[in-house]
């Protein structure tokens, strides 16, 4: 794998055992709903060549933990493990079938939202803003929120992409910008809390935004600081856009109330002599928009508009 935590350095992880695979999870060497849907049914696999009954049950229990906001994991894990009765090569195959189907989904989504966005914004070359990674990286090869991106891109209207740095690990700084710059398309970093007041200023003409669980009522988890975001568009009467596969709505979980919100490592937050050794600190890896500030979920089969 592409070591995510390494970017913009070009660093590559090889992962040989479940242990190893839960570490990189757990560590974002590999990160976005989308991707860990694919570790997950990969991680399955690679147990599958030496486990089974109970003990692969165990070992695919142990992946699909490592993370527990972004549902997308526990529904690869779950998708490889269902055809475990069949051998290591079925195993594979159907991981192998979860990859595809994102490279395919993301595509879809990608137009899907660049029609919605030309359709609610007009023709004319688009400002967007988006937070947190998307991209190829957060899935396989395309992305969601970046995928969008990419397909207006590709029909020349993109005027540019404003990226929040995404604190406190900075994936749209360190992921986002090292995907917009190979694609060529201008943007420009803006620290978070700088994003609702480029918002407010009428420099943005929607928000686009991927998903790690989108709850049955259209409530959305997403890495923290959307939310603000999402006050801001609203506010302001732009579009706040939610780009992501049909994998992320969960419909076994009613609303956002009831979505699990990671909480990391407060180290990743006090740095290292920044504080003083006194200083605790939260660290919640994601936050919830409430469904009425959602303009449209656009997933590969639908656009939906939960707020309406």
């Amino acid at each position: 794998m592409l070591d995510q935590t390494a970017l913009p350095r070009l660093r590559t992880v090889s992962v040989t055992t479940v242990d190893q695979l839960v570490d990189a999870i757990r560590r974002l060497v590999v990160r976005g709903a989308p991707a860990l849907g694919v570790a997950g049914a990969l991680g399955v696999a690679l147990a599958a060549r030496t486990l089974d009954g109970d003990a692969l049950v165990e070992a695919a229990a142990h992946i699909g933990a490592a993370r527990p906001t972004a549902v997308n994991l526990a529904v690869g894990v779950r998708r490889a493990l269902a055809v475990a009765d069949r051998g290591p090569d079925a195993v594979l195959a159907e991981a192998l079938a979860v990859r595809d189907e994102d490279i395919a989904s993301c595509h879809a989504i990608g137009d899907r939202g660049a029609t919605l966005l030309r359709e609610l914004c007009g023709t004319e070359p688009l400002r967007l803003h988006t937070h947190c990674n998307a991209g190829a990286l957060a899935c396989v090869e395309w992305g969601t929120a970046l995928g969008v991106v990419r397909s207006l891109h590709a029909d020349g209207r993109v005027a540019h992409v404003v990226a929040d740095e995404t604190r406190p690990l900075l994936q749209g700084a360190r992921i986002t910008a090292v995907e917009l710059s190979a694609i060529g398309v201008p943007h420009r970093i803006v620290v978070d809390g700088a994003g609702p007041s480029i918002i407010a200023r009428g420099l943005v003409d929607a928000v686009v935004v991927g998903a790690d669980r989108i709850a049955a009522n259209g409530d959305v988890a997403n890495k923290i600081g959307t939310y603000p975001l999402a006050l801001a568009a609203a506010r302001a009467g732009i579009p706040f856009v939610v780009a992501a596969p049909e994998t992320t709505v969960d419909t076994a979980t009613p609303d956002g109330d009831a979505i699990e919100i990671e909480e990391r490592d407060p180290a990743e937050v006090l740095g290292t002599g920044t504080v003083l050794k006194s200083t605790q600190a939260w660290n919640p890896a994601f936050d919830v928009t409430p469904h009425d500030l959602v303009t449209a979920v656009v997933t590969e089969r639908r656009t939906w508009r939960p707020g309406t």
